[in-house]
């Protein structure tokens, strides 16, 4: 009888042990992605001289959004055919390369969370913005675990706190801010209403300079983010919830969304008309 207990309770102790493991190596990868090779050779692309080059760009090396990843890589490939782009479906590195990456007229971080480029690939992507480039963000693409300074400040603006938890996915109307004139929010709907993982950030990147695009009502949704010991993410951003916005960044711009967890967001005519636009120049 004795023996058995002990078995039991070495069952229990490790079964517990194994669970705080592997709770501690998901949180890890979410917030700093999981340590990976970096792609440096250059791809074999051959580009046309009489297309839009846009670079769709999935890897992810955090929390991977498989399902929203292969929806948007469907979406992408329609709008290309429908607009005439030619588009690079790619989750190697290696493009981002000085002389490759100056070749495409936009770059699209399709999920990509993580650690996803080395050093000198970071550099290459801000040097391509700032030289009139232009890169487009897409959800998990703003959270916390990318770890890169200007990245942060150009292209998502604020700090990734957390996201809902209770209940994750909340229905919220999406609301147009941005001015009646701008090509960007041409043809968008003024509301609509769609259920996505609402992320929360530590300031408004209105305030940073960024045009607001889409808002919510920060006030209807549930942003708290507290879950176990998590105790201090019971906040959200307040009535003005942005969800879409865009700055310049040197001589090029940026785009990005929070919008885009699940495949669903794939399906909205507001989210995918809104990322046609910025893809097909309106942000320059």
């Amino acid at each position: 009888m004795k023996r058995s207990l002990k078995i039991l309770l070495w069952t229990i102790l490790s079964i517990i042990v194994l669970a705080v493991v592997l709770i501690a190596g998901f949180i890890y990868k979410v917030k700093n992605g999981f340590p990976v090779f970096y792609e440096t050779e250059a791809l074999a692309i051959d580009f046309p001289s009489d297309q839009t080059k846009v670079l769709l760009f999935s890897k992810a090396t955090g929390f991977r959004h498989d399902k929203s990843i292969d929806a948007g890589k469907q979406v992408f490939a329609e709008l290309a055919k429908k607009n005439n782009w030619f588009l690079y479906d790619t989750e190697e590195g290696g493009v981002f390369n000085a002389e490759q990456l100056p070749k495409f007229d936009v770059v699209i971080f399709n999920n990509s969370t993580g650690r996803v480029l080395n050093d000198e690939q970071q550099k290459v992507l801000e040097e391509y913005v700032e030289q009139g480039g232009s890169l487009i963000g897409i959800h998990g693409s703003g959270d916390n675990s990318h770890h890169w300074e200007w990245y942060e400040q150009n292209s998502i603006g604020s700090e990734f706190s957390h996201h809902a938890l209770n209940p994750q996915l909340q229905e919220a109307e999406i609301t147009l801010n941005d001015q009646p004139d701008s090509l960007l929010a041409q043809g968008l709907p003024t509301t609509w209403k769609h259920a996505d993982e609402w992320y929360v950030f530590f300031e408004n990147p209105r305030t940073k300079g960024f045009n607001i695009l889409y808002t919510i009502d920060g006030e209807k949704i549930k942003p708290s983010g507290n879950l176990l010991w998590i105790k201090d993410k019971d906040f959200g951003m307040g009535k003005d919830h942005p969800v879409a916005w865009y700055r310049a960044a040197g001589k090029g711009r940026t785009f990005y969304t929070s919008i885009g967890h699940n495949a669903g967001a794939w399906k909205q005519p507001g989210f995918v008309d809104m990322l046609e636009n910025a893809t097909n120049g309106a942000l320059k």
